[in-house]
């Protein structure tokens, strides 16, 4: 634990920085601002100044605390590889500045593509958490945690490699669509829910083929 508190002090920084630049833009931006967006990169809902610039980046530090606390006091700990533990801390840093970089410029009425940058970042974030997959040990915060992967090293290793080249691929189709402006709501919601649904299926196949043969 006390090896990762200077991580964790400096991504929680990270993720309080557009704080920082909501202040220093307070007076320019408007009483709403927008929020979220559709798939087409329009807003479609607003917030008051106060939640935009203090509310969402608060909101995802907790959520950033939540994650750091959970994978260090996981019982199985010592399977978190280093890498995928500053992986996870990391990520709600990426998502609060890039929330920040989507929202304050719309809000000031500086057009950004949201849905290009949405599925970019989307991608990398799949291709990157892909790649680190297969050297997930089991563990009960981080990876894809079904009984029977948790009950049975041989289906957590081979579902987690079936899933890392999956989301790698995921995550390389969704950056292909982002630059080649193809389809953005179904590139998302395909790829989500192959990522999603196709590794549960394939580690309860091998549960039931298992099961199978030890009958």
């Amino acid at each position: 634990m006390k090896s990762y508190k200077r991580l964790i002090f400096v991504t929680s920084l990270c993720v309080l920085s557009p704080v920082c630049a909501g202040l220093a833009l307070w007076g320019r931006l408007p009483e709403r601002v927008p929020t979220h967006f559709n798939f087409q990169g329009a807003a479609d809902g607003w917030s008051g100044k106060p939640f935009a610039v203090f509310g969402l980046p608060l909101f995802l530090l907790a959520v950033h605390l939540a994650c750091a606390f959970a994978v260090l006091h996981d019982p199985k700990r010592a399977n978190v590889h280093g890498k995928i533990l500053s992986l996870t801390l990391w990520i709600s840093p990426a998502v609060s500045l890039f929330v920040a970089s989507m929202v304050y410029p719309n809000a000031l009425g500086v057009p950004v593509d949201v849905t290009f940058f949405a599925m970019l970042l989307t991608g990398i974030l799949f291709a990157v958490v892909g790649n680190y997959l297969p050297k997930c040990r089991q563990n009960y915060t981080v990876g894809i945690k079904l009984p029977w992967t948790l009950a049975d090293e041989d289906n957590w290793n081979r579902t987690h490699r079936m899933a890392g080249a999956l989301w790698v691929a995921g995550g390389v189709a969704l950056i292909v669509c982002a630059f080649a402006q193809i389809a953005p709501m179904w590139a998302f919601i395909g790829v989500v829910t192959l990522a999603g649904a196709a590794p549960v299926a394939y580690s309860a196949l091998l549960y039931v083929r298992k099961g199978a043969a030890d009958a």
